[in-house]
């Protein structure tokens, strides 16, 4: 079965500094997969190739070749592959308007108009982002007056809302509780019914909780990919069993 994502020896540079080295793995559909590894290994890189994010940057440059269904990326069309190919950031960010219109900007801006159909749209996707029943009463109120992890929510639900294939997801609970944290891990594991699901996590006990596949980078490399129970219980690579193990550095 062709991978919805696969990266073929993937290389990026900004500028004369190269951040990502030959780097190919595939990423299966409906699953989870993580990258983990120590901050600045390349993770958040890797992830913003996937939705052409990096192309935002100056001086950035790719090699080799990253492609979804099959397809190169760059020869998508930027828009289109995003909405694709949605993105959760690190820190909650949900637009300066009411909890209705976050959900509902994004099919308004791809055409969709009738009132009926976003009121269906916005109560599905706050639905399947387990909001819907704490915010049903207050959709026209302020997104800003949410908690971090109702925000976080709200952002996996406006992700939802042009209807992705794929989701990113750049360490979503870092910036939240215990308590919310583990409503977004059990989100991860519904979500993955439908879609396909790339975190980035610093911690390897979420990623161990929440992923079918992990990959290990580090210095920009990936150094390791299987399924996450082999990674975790007996890595091949010595370097990932030392950051596995807490012995790295």
């Amino acid at each position: 079965m062709t991978p919805i994502l696969e990266a073929k020896n993937l290389s990026l540079f900004y500028g004369q500094k190269q951040a990502l080295f030959d780097v190919s793995f595939p990423f299966e559909e409906h699953a989870v997969t993580a990258l983990i590894g120590p901050s600045g290994c390349g993770k958040s890189t890797l992830l913003r190739c996937m939705n052409r994010m990096n192309d935002l940057i100056p001086n950035c440059r790719i090699e080799g070749n990253l492609l979804f269904k099959g397809k190169d990326i760059r020869d998508c069309d930027a828009v289109s592959l995003r909405k694709d190919i949605g993105m959760v950031f690190q820190r909650p960010n949900p637009f300066p308007k009411s909890i209705y219109d976050n959900i509902a900007y994004g099919p308004k801006v791809h055409g969709i108009k009738n009132k009926n159909t976003l009121d269906e749209i916005v109560e599905e996707c706050l639905k399947k982002a387990v909001l819907y029943d704490e915010v049903k009463d207050r959709l026209h109120e302020s997104a800003l007056g949410l908690s971090g992890g109702q925000q976080q929510r709200l952002c996996i639900a406006r992700s939802l809302a042009v209807n992705p294939e794929v989701i990113l997801m750049d360490e979503p609970c870092s910036a939240l509780d215990p308590i919310a944290t583990a409503k977004i891990e059990n989100l991860i594991g519904d979500l993955q019914k439908e879609y396909t699901v790339l975190i980035v996590t610093h911690s390897m006990q979420q990623a161990a909780r929440v992923s079918d596949i992990t990959g290990f980078m580090y210095m920009g490399k990936l150094i390791e990919y299987g399924e996450t129970p082999q990674m975790f219980s007996c890595p091949q690579n010595e370097l990932t069993e030392k950051y596995i193990t807490g012995r790295f550095g």
